[in-house]
């Protein structure tokens, strides 16, 4: 299959395809396409930016009649709701000139609007396992007509927490449906829940997770500490003419915060920051003002390292190196898309060698090392976790006495404890039930 019209698609999805500028399929969208056809359930592993998306959405909107049914037909399941929002746009963009209800839901945002949504009726539903579940529970959406189940991007939603709500969701749906699950890595939790729930799943894997894309170019630094880190990104993101739009990855949100406003001061309006406590408005604004080149340079922690289609990213800036190799890989991924030359720095200290020493052990390749440019000034100051543990001179074993609970032995008033009141006291012993069953005259002996 060389071409999207070896596909034998809808010519309604042909126009659909034109229209998007794509000329040929991706190798996961080759390999996919017909195991997705064929209604068996599959489990499809490529490398992020390779267009899993269409690679399922495809073969679905194809089979995909005309129906006027309220409740869903196709459920697709990804982690965050940047995710979700970006998938129903896709899938409209793929149903163009078909007529398909797609709706998308999530947290953050009013559930009684989201209900409502839900009581118009929807072909194809996008959600997030929390949100889905809540509406679930609430009989906003019942989910015993879906025919087609997809899982997105599964192993972020296991590392997010979300297997009690994919658990519940699955006990849900109809046992009679084709499981279809993309993902960039696999793990062990992945596995338990293929085995769990898939029958007899047709495994399409395309490049292994830790294989580096080749078109991203990969540099390090060995940094002393955190404000030297934010000293050399100022020094880096001068250079606008070669950091034309930058993707910054940090490790947590308080330090997404000091980043941010470390380099405010510097590039004021060309820099935005995006995590988890900002709200949903704030969040896809600062998205599509980076993605419309509004702002050149966007901090932002993992929420953003998964799945979101950024147009034409020039460089990721890992300020934190990711305590999990494979976070590295899909941070990473947010550039070199689509055939374009991508560039990665990973920033590392002391501390984090071992972690850029797991990265390279999962990509089988050692990342260059740069040397810090002259003009990057090396700081003394040490955020509080940097700092070296000062223990009390006369209290060498801190521990110890915290461990120990209290300092004196307890006085025999505090030693007493509630036994229910002297009457329920009385009363219990004089109707004490009997040591052996059928003996009724337990408690007349007693009182003699």
């Amino acid at each position: 299959m060389n071409s999207f019209e070896d596909f034998n698609l809808k010519k309604q999805l042909n126009y659909a395809i034109e229209d998007l500028g794509f000329k040929e399929p991706t190798p996961i969208q080759k390999a996919a396409f017909p195991v997705v056809l064929s209604g068996k359930d599959i489990v499809g592993i490529a490398q992020t930016g390779t267009g899993k998306t269409m690679a399922y959405m495809l073969p679905l909107l194809h089979e995909l009649a005309f129906s006027k049914q309220i409740h869903p037909r196709v459920l697709v399941l990804v982690p965050t709701r940047e995710l979700v929002i970006q998938v129903v746009e896709n899938i409209k963009s793929y149903a163009k000139y078909i007529n398909v209800r797609v709706l998308g839901v999530y947290g953050g945002t009013n559930m009684n609007t989201q209900k409502q949504f839900c009581a118009q009726g929807t072909d194809i539903l996008v959600a997030t396992p929390g949100r889905l579940y809540d509406l679930a529970l609430c009989k906003a959406v019942k989910l015993k007509e879906i025919k087609k189940l997809v899982i997105d991007e599964v192993d972020v939603m296991l590392d997010l927490g979300f297997r009690f709500q994919l658990t519940n969701i699955f006990e849900l749906l109809p046992v009679k449906r084709q499981n279809i699950m993309f993902s960039a890595t696999m793990t062990t939790d992945v596995d338990a829940l293929i085995d769990d729930f898939f029958t007899v799943p047709e495994k399409v894997s395309i490049a292994v997770s830790g294989t580096p894309l080749e078109n991203i170019a990969q540099s390090a630094y060995a940094v002393p500490n955190f404000y030297t880190k934010v000293n050399l990104l100022i020094r880096l993101l001068k250079d606008k003419d070669t950091f034309q739009k930058v993707l910054v990855f940090v490790s947590n949100k308080k330090s997404a915060d000091v980043v941010f406003e470390s380099i405010e001061t510097m590039f004021s309006n060309e820099v935005c920051v995006i995590h988890s406590n900002k709200t949903q408005n704030y969040r896809m604004r600062s998205i599509r003002q980076f993605d419309e080149g509004k702002n050149r340079i966007l901090v932002t922690t993992d929420v953003m390292a998964r799945g979101l289609d950024l147009d034409k990213i020039t460089h990721v800036i890992n300020f934190d190196t990711p305590n999990y190799p494979e976070n590295y890989m899909h941070r990473i991924g947010r550039t070199g898309r689509a055939a374009h030359e991508g560039n990665s720095i990973l920033m590392f200290t002391e501390k984090e060698t071992s972690d850029k020493e797991a990265i390279e052990a999962l990509m089988d390749y050692e990342i260059p090392i740069l040397k810090i440019p002259a003009n990057v000034e090396i700081s003394e100051e040490l955020r509080p976790e940097e700092r070296p543990r000062v223990l009390e001179a006369d209290n060498p074993d801190q521990t110890t006495l915290e461990s120990q609970g209290s300092f004196h032995e307890k006085s025999e008033k505090n030693k007493k404890t509630n036994q229910g009141g002297s009457y329920q006291r009385i009363i219990a012993k004089k109707y004490s039930k009997p040591k052996t069953r059928g003996d009724k005259n337990y408690n007349k002996r007693n009182k003699k």
